[in-house]
């Protein structure tokens, strides 16, 4: 078999991805076997992959390529999220690019517009995933705007408001002036900004003097409704009762009176814009203050603020302070760092603004689902998250649900021309709903008006695990099957935007929880620690990693780096060690592969004794790995397969049972090291899925339709673990070995003599004949007193010598040995200390303080020898 001298990415990933998809390996239907359910976080269906999904992504495939080969039944589902704001954004920065302007068109038409966008960018990121290798359920992909899913949502709106629970309300809501909606509290970022603090000084009104206030938004001030004072500060008892007048437009307002204010903060008087911040809206409430709303709904002045109307806010902001100053009421100007709360998808500041919207009643829900997650009815991990959770579900807030967009899922709420409504999943429903409540038969779907609003985009990804099985269809039965999910994967930057709602929900719709465990990735971040974006380039394209490093490669550099919840430091250097460990898996096979095989040469007992010490080391390994996955460690069960290849069987095995040059290699001997090598390849599959198929199906000769990733996960057998031990000091002989052919420059090809003085008659000889192959030893002697003439080192008590004659350099050979038996001294000194602390002893577990007994036993006898050593070589 001619073999490439270099592992190809390119020749084998498209074509085993075929393969896989033409085998329908990823298509799961409900069986007798045990489920194992993902669903994807569904990005953006205008989005491009980036490096977060890709780590995301990578880590649900790990698991669902895992399950499997353990026997599941794994169903992956993926899917696209409509992306309310994002995208409505994008279609709207479109048109205005072609001279269109969304107001001047209908719902329709603009929906029109929409739906090509959607089709034309919609699922570029689904077939970027491919290339990752993600084995997903292609056949199942959702759409959060698709009929099954439209229903879902509609139809729990519905359930929801007959239930009580959705309600409509005149509340302060985060208002996005570019986009024209509402947005969730979830949905503001605080950025931290370099402003101006405005003191300014209002007249009060009849008499002389003033009061003081500080504001860094001076435009707010034409909608002032109140001053407010603390009613414990003595320094303004003698303002109680009394009005100001608002600057500029002389509008007279109280003096108010509350707890809230901070006497040590400011200037320790408040102004009160009920329409313009959510604290002074609740003050305002508290006293029945007027609102006065001076914003209009794009972030312009309103008739309201008779001054500077249809001017935008900012513009307002620099041009109000001449007139104060002209006026008389600007004391001073101070710098001031701030932060400013920013819509996240389009970054405009946030304006806290009231308005009428739809809103799902949070507490009970909320309580449910965070009884779930402390009693780890749903596991986090890792569970740190859990007091980020707690503490936001202990602090919900009524969720608006609503939004002022044409793209979503539109609010199925009918109005009638005096202003009743009735809520209602089609059409001819709401016809027959509002002729009951109105008396009159004659009501048509034209005297019916439906709400404009749509509902947030998380109102449908919250129903998720349920609705892509189409869990509110009675008639579906998969649900029952597939639901609950096993495991989510998701950034824990969406814990309650989506994962808490999911929660919710599960509870509320299906009585249990949606998935039994939840693991969060980190952020991805460059070298530096800063969050990679487009904006600092710093941010590779995936797909340009994956061309020049191979998906393996990729896959398992970003495991390197990237701990569960912690965020992934990201260096290129870590994909290209990928690419490196996925060409040492091919060098290897090409050795294995390129061996001759004579099956009827006897075995070696080195290559029997090899055979005997990997399987324990495999089965370690595997036991190892099963335990990582159990507590989510994937990037721990990467690296312990990752090391079992690279140290264990690639540095270690391989050299022992590989035959002399040009040499045959036996049967038995061949027929296990391929057997090991093709539970490896089984072991490393879920992480390395293109190149662990490429080998595997060359390692012997495969029927149609066989493939790695339907075989059998290996399971762990016996551990002889005192085997395992004695292994470790023959690789500790070996190593001291190779470092004396090293420092006199002895060819590993030409064969030396060993002797080993062993007084204690404990010396293991289990591994000898590995020990002699690997230290090209013609001959082990054991002997009862030093050598002289000859290089030592020792292994625990016993001491082995390498003949030199006249070559050894008697002073260069003290030099060494006396800095070793320094290193000895000093480590039983910390050993003697520590058995020395009566409180390790008496705590530490049995285990843990017979070790610490070995290591000093070990170092005194270290220590002896080196003396003895020594003082022969000062004789001599």
């Amino acid at each position: 078999m001619e073999l490439a001298s270099t592992y190809n990415p390119a020749d084998t990933e498209d074509k085993w991805y075929k393969y896989w998809m033409d085998q329908k390996y990823f298509h799961s239907e409900p069986d007798e076997r045990e489920p194992y359910t993902v669903v994807i976080p569904p990005p953006n269906v205008t989005g491009m992959l980036h490096m977060g999904h890709m780590l995301n992504n990578t880590i649900q495939d790990i698991l669902v390529r895992r399950a499997r080969m353990m026997g599941k039944n794994a169903c992956w589902v993926p899917g696209t999220d409509h992306a309310s704001i994002a995208t409505e954004a994008k279609v709207v920065n479109k048109l205005k690019s072609e001279g269109v302007d969304k107001s001047d068109l209908t719902r329709d038409e603009f929906l029109k517009h929409a739906w090509d966008w959607t089709d034309k960018h919609g699922g570029i990121i689904l077939e970027q995933l491919k290339k990752l290798g993600a084995s997903c359920d292609w056949d199942r992909t959702c759409f959060t705007l698709d009929e099954t899913r439209t229903e879902a949502v509609i139809d729990t709106f519905v359930k929801l408001y007959e239930k009580g629970l959705v309600y409509r309300g005149v509340r302060m809501v985060n208002w996005d002036p570019d986009a024209l909606t509402a947005v969730s509290d979830e949905e503001v970022v605080y950025k931290e900004v370099h402003s101006k603090l405005y003191y300014l000084l209002y007249k009060i009104d009849g008499e002389d003097g003033h009061v003081t206030i500080a504001t860094t938004r001076p435009e707010t001030i034409l909608g002032d409704t109140a001053v407010c004072i603390n009613p414990n500060d003595e320094r303004f008892k003698h303002l109680k009762g009394k009005r100001v007048l608002v600057p500029l437009i002389n509008r007279s307002i109280p003096i108010i009176e509350d707890d809230y204010v901070d006497m040590e903060f400011g200037t320790g008087c408040l102004k009160i814009t009920p329409a313009h911040d959510l604290n002074d809206y609740e003050i305002g409430m508290r006293h029945n203050l007027e609102s006065v709303d001076i914003l209009n709904d794009d972030g312009t002045l309103s008739e309201a603020a008779q001054m500077f109307v249809g001017k935008d806010r900012f513009v307002v902001r620099d041009e109000i302070i001449p007139e104060l100053q002209t006026a008389g009421n600007l004391l001073k100007v101070e710098d001031y760092d701030n932060k400013v709360g920013c819509s996240e998808r389009t970054g405009a500041v946030i304006e806290p603004k009231l308005s009428t919207q739809w809103f799902l009643k949070m507490n009970h829900m909320a309580k449910v689902a965070l009884d779930a997650v402390m009693t780890d009815e749903v596991q986090f991990h890792p569970a740190k998250f859990k007091n980020v959770y707690r503490h936001w579900m202990e602090n919900v807030k009524d969720w608006c649900i609503s939004r002022q967009l044409y793209w979503g899922h539109r609010i199925p709420v009918y109005y009638l021309d005096n202003g009743d409504f009735v809520v209602a999943k089609s059409a001819e429903d709401a016809v027959r709903l509002a002729q009951e409540k109105s008396g009159n038969k004659l009501l048509t779907i034209s005297d019916l008006k439906q709400e404009e609003d749509v509902l947030d985009t998380w109102a449908s990804s919250w129903l998720w695990p349920i609705s892509v099985f189409d869990g509110f269809n009675p008639e579906k039965k998969e649900i029952d099957y597939y639901y609950p999910t096993s495991d989510l994967v998701t950034g824990h930057d969406i814990i309650f935007f989506w994962v808490a709602r999911m929660i919710m929900a599960g509870y509320e719709f299906k009585g249990t929880f949606p998935f039994k465990n939840v693991y969060f990735t980190g952020m991805v971040r460059d070298k530096q620690g800063r969050k990679m974006s487009k904006q600092l380039g710093n941010s590779p394209d995936p797909l340009d990693l994956i061309a020049k490093f191979g998906a393996d490669g990729v896959r398992v550099g970003m495991l390197l780096c990237s701990p569960a919840g912690g965020d992934l430091l990201f260096d290129e250097s870590l994909t290209e060690q990928g690419r490196n460990f996925s060409n040492k898996i091919w060098n290897a096979f090409r050795l294995v592969k390129g061996w001759e095989v004579n099956e009827l040469l006897p075995q070696p007992e080195s290559a029997a004794k090899g055979i005997e010490w990997f399987a324990h080391k495999l089965n370690q390994t595997i036991t190892l790995v099963d335990d990582h996955f159990s507590k989510f460690r994937i990037s721990d069960a990467l690296m312990a397969v990752y090391t079992l290849f690279r140290d264990d069987f690639s540095s270690w095995y391989l050299e022992i049972v590989k035959p002399g040059y040009q040499q045959p290699i036996d049967g038995a001997t061949y027929k296990a090291t391929i057997e090991y090598f093709d539970k490896i390849l089984r072991l490393l599959h879920p992480f390395m899925p293109f190149i662990s198929e490429e080998i595997w199906q060359l390692l012997e000769e495969r029927k149609e339709g066989e493939s790695v990733m339907v075989s059998n996960m290996p399971v762990a057998g016996e551990i002889d673990k005192k085997l395992l031990a004695s292994f470790e000091l023959t690789q500790e002989a070996v190593g001291g070995v190779r470092n004396i052919r090293k420092q006199k420059n002895i060819p590993n090809k030409d064969s030396i003599a060993l002797s080993i003085l062993d007084n204690t008659g404990n010396y293991d000889r289990t591994f000898d004949a590995v020990l002699s192959k690997l230290a090209n030893a013609e001959e082990l002697t054991f002997v009862s007193e030093k050598v002289n003439g000859a290089l030592s080192f020792m292994v625990k008590a016993n001491e082995y010598f390498i003949p030199m004659g006249d070559l050894i350099d008697v002073e260069a050979e003290i030099a060494r040995l006396e800095a070793d038996l320094k290193y000895n001294k000093g480590f039983l000194v910390s050993v003697t200390k520590k058995l020395g602390n009566d409180r390790f002893v008496n705590n530490a577990p049995e285990k843990v303080v017979a070790i610490e007994k070995q290591k000093q036993a070990d170092a005194e006898a270290k220590i002896k020898a080196l003396e003895e050593s020594i003082a022969s070589l000062k004789k001599s």
